[in-house]
């Protein structure tokens, strides 16, 4: 087994892989890295399963101690990474020998980097998965549900890979006011009709409320015209109206069940954009059907195969 130690760490630096599932009918939410793009590509430069367990560093602040010499790689945001004094890309995996630190800063473009390592880093399964879950309290290195922590020592059992980069053509951009994929269903034409316009052709801007359960939107108020809702299942990346007219976009951590009225649900694809968002950052809507939002998820796919 090879070793490294946590040095410094917030509570948005958690163990992630692809999520819990199975379990929405115990109350268990999903989990999960929320750009599972860049999850995907992190594991794929090393050779892993393209769901073994990586480090999902949001917002920089995060660096390790190699106790062993290493391969590793980062996908995803642009957290000035360094080992020692030397800078490391996204996108691509690199050394790190014993004795050095790998630190991840503060973004310069997108939110949230992966790290991952030969084989996944070793964590306990909880309900067949390590994703951390703060608020439930599952997931992480120890199964309790905690972020990495100061002083920390993970580790992983993978062999050293060849190094290897991804693609440019192939690397997601972090488009300055993205257009987000989303699905129309649920409750749509219950909303008034200056409502459904203005979803569809005004900004919506990142509010600073926004965590691993979801991401409030700021813009014009939109106005439910149905009846009363009894509460429903809800589904990844649906996109919720409050009293307050104002959506939220309900992400990985979120809750089993809800009554709000729903606009839809953003694609797959879409939800990886939204993850390198900064608050204060605006993006738009494009309406699609789930046929042709499936059709687009599925080629996605097979650059991997």
């Amino acid at each position: 087994m090879k070793r490294l130690q946590v040095e410094a760490s917030t509570a948005l630096c958690q163990l992630q892989d692809a999520g819990r599932f199975g379990v929405r009918h115990l109350g268990v939410t999903q989990g999960g890295a929320l750009d599972w793009v860049a999850m995907q590509w992190a594991n794929w430069l090393l050779g892993n399963a393209l769901t073994a367990p990586v480090i999902e560093v949001a917002l920089g602040g995060f660096a390790l101690l190699a106790e062993d010499d290493c391969v590793l790689a980062l996908a995803g945001a642009d957290l000035q990474a360094h080992v020692d004094d030397q800078p490391v890309r996204p996108w691509r995996s690199f050394r790190v020998s014993a004795g050095q630190r790998l630190t991840l800063k503060q973004p310069s473009q997108g939110v949230r980097a992966y790290l991952a390592a030969p084989g996944g880093w070793l964590a306990e399964s909880v309900l067949g998965s390590c994703a951390t879950v703060m608020r439930e309290a599952l997931g992480g290195v120890d199964g309790q549900g905690t972020a990495l922590g100061k002083g920390q020592r993970l580790g992983f059992v993978g062999g050293t890979p060849a190094l290897r980069e991804v693609p440019t053509a192939l690397r997601p951009s972090c488009e300055a006011k993205p257009v987000l994929d989303l699905v129309m269903g649920a409750q749509l034409g219950d909303f008034s009709g200056l409502s459904v316009f203005d979803v569809f052709n005004r900004d919506w801007t990142l509010d600073s409320r926004a965590d691993r359960m979801g991401i409030r939107l700021l813009g014009p108020e939109l106005v439910y015209q149905g009846t009363p809702m009894i509460s429903e299942g809800i589904a990844l990346g649906a996109v919720q109206v409050p009293a307050d007219g104002q959506p939220i976009v309900l992400l990985n951590d979120r809750q089993t069940i809800g009554g709000y009225p729903r606009l839809g649900a953003l694609a797959p694809l879409a939800l990886a954009q939204l993850a390198q968002c900064m608050p204060g950052s605006k993006v738009r809507f494009r309406p699609v059907v789930q046929e042709q939002a499936w059709q687009q998820h599925q080629a996605y796919l097979e650059r991997w195969r």
